[in-house]
């Protein structure tokens, strides 16, 4: 079994030692789809020039120190598709293939050296006050020793990224570092049986899965921007005793608390139309609406970060694939996992309501896009699904080390917690005083022009109360009436969020 990695990703092919060069050329040829292996350059380093696989041919895989499970670099140039104003060329892709939007976040972290500072140790640096020893220099944001002192379990996301890009830091050739896992049948196999499902062999079958404790994490932290958003959510649980889910609207930013770290910071809590009951819910999907309330979220500078829902009983006293991945310019597919987050309201050890947030990791996202998984009725065990005459299901281990330092072997649960919590000093977004009314809460609360009156204070003085409007339930609202138009909507929202007096006066004066 040799790997083979070009800027298409990492591929597998099985050979012969005593098999000519020229017989693994030809198999990487095929599967990239070119005309043959005279432009394909192989090397063992990703750092080392490569060398022409033509200018090899005649020395077998095993004169050449290729082993088993050996992992080879290749470049390739292939033909690039042109307009119908220019003719075919051949050429070899840029560097970096994908013109790639990543949130600004992304692009923030990248430009910062994510160092830890250490100040003079007083015991061990014997240099002056302007010196520098491996005692005070700083670490790497990924050094092991720094994050286990800390008891930060995950390294965050773009601190993974420092230290699997090292490899390409010396390199003219960009090799995408970052891969997602393909778990699919390949249908396009070379071998001589009949295609995917009627026959399938080694070279075309998925490779077995191994479970690991993912090394990072995509979020470190969720903040919810004040208390009263979890509150509000919870009050329909406290009035009906039936769960509640809603989608989380915020952004991300840097969380100092880790080491180049990302925090959710949710700003609203939308309640999609749903059916509640006292131990589940039923979400109606599709949502129709969601694209408009995306659409007011971005107005708002906002976008949807994750979901929640409610856990919840009484003491007595009173969801397929990947639908939000995050796009990477370090990813050969253009994206890579995903930093949706979900929140569970539910009761910890001491009885009392709190929040707990998690990320499935990125394995866990590939076996749910391929149908390799399902709940079961033990809520702690992930079942992995049998395989079929049309579903082929590759073997799935779990290894981990236990206390003891031993690997052992265990039922997969492919998900970790991240940590959640409140701004000490809160600077919400929103900042109506009262709270308009949420959506899809029959005979609980409603939402009407009626009530959209009275919220902005027309009814009372027949000049609207500003800072009223900064609701993200009554910019929901307003936008579903149609009410506005696209410009004067975003005013509005611009208004909610800024409270400038010009976006007021443009309002004044619309239809």
């Amino acid at each position: 079994l040799v790997r083979v990695r070009s800027k298409q990703g990492t591929i597998r092919f099985e050979v012969d030692p005593n098999d000519d060069i020229s017989a693994l050329g030809t198999k990487i040829a095929d599967h990239l789809n070119l005309t043959d292996y005279s432009s394909i350059g192989i090397s063992d380093k990703p750092t080392t020039a490569s060398t022409p696989i033509k200018d090899l041919v005649g020395k077998s895989i095993g004169q050449l120190g290729i082993g088993h499970g050996e992992l080879l670099f290749i470049t390739y140039q292939e033909t690039v598709a042109s307009d119908s104003s220019q003719t075919n060329n051949v050429g070899t892709k840029a560097s970096m293939p994908f013109d790639i939007k990543q949130d600004p976040i992304d692009d923030f972290l990248e430009k910062q050296d994510g160092l830890i500072k250490r100040g003079r140790d007083s015991k061990f640096c014997k240099h002056a006050a302007n010196g520098m020893c491996d005692y005070c220099m700083p670490l790497e944001p990924y050094d092991i020793n720094y994050l286990t002192e800390n008891k930060i379990k995950h390294m965050s996301f773009h601190a993974y990224l420092r230290k699997i890009n090292k490899q390409n830091k010396h390199s003219s050739k960009f090799i995408p570092p970052l891969e997602e896992p393909d778990l699919r049948v390949k249908t396009n196999c070379s071998g001589t049986h009949a295609p995917w499902p009627e026959g399938i062999c080694t070279k075309c079958q998925p490779s077995a899965v191994t479970l690991q404790l993912q090394q990072y994490r995509m979020v470190d932290h969720v903040e919810f921007s004040v208390p009263s958003l979890i509150d509000n959510f919870i009050h329909f649980w406290r009035s009906t005793g039936t769960q509640r889910f809603g989608y989380l609207y915020g952004r991300y930013e840097h969380y100092p608390d880790v080491p180049l770290g990302v925090k959710a910071v949710v700003e609203a809590i939308y309640e999609p139309p749903q059916e509640d009951e006292v131990d589940g819910l039923t979400l109606i999907l599709p949502w129709n609406e969601e694209k408009l309330i995306d659409e007011v979220a971005m107005n708002c500078g906002l976008q949807k970060v994750g979901m929640i829902y409610t856990d919840l009983t009484d003491d007595g006293s009173g969801l397929g694939k990947n639908k939000h991945p995050t796009a990477s310019k370090w990813s050969a597919s253009g994206k890579f996992n995903s930093r949706f987050v979900t929140c569970v309201v539910t009761g910890n050890s001491n009885g009392d309501i709190d929040v707990s947030a998690y990320q499935v990791s990125n394995i866990c996202t590939s076996m749910v896009a391929e149908d390799i998984i399902e709940a079961s009725v033990d809520p702690s065990v992930v079942r992995v699904k049998e395989s079929t005459s049309d579903k082929y299901v590759p073997e799935v281990f779990y290894k981990y080390k236990n206390k003891y330092g031993v690997n052992v072997q265990k039922s997969a649960k492919p998900c970790f917690p991240v940590t959640h919590g409140f701004p000490s000093n809160p600077v919400p977004l929103f900042t109506s005083p009262i709270s308009f009314p949420i959506e899809n809460r029959p005979g609980i609360e409603s939402q009407d022009l009626k009530g959209l009156y009275r919220h902005l204070g027309l009814e009372a003085s027949g000049n609207v109360h500003v800072d009223y409007v900064s609701d993200f339930h009554l910019l929901t609202f307003v936008k579903g009436t149609g009410i506005l138009d696209q410009n004067d909507f975003a005013a509005l929202a611009r208004l909610a969020v800024s409270h400038e007096e010009k976006d007021a006066n443009q309002l004044a004066q619309s239809t």
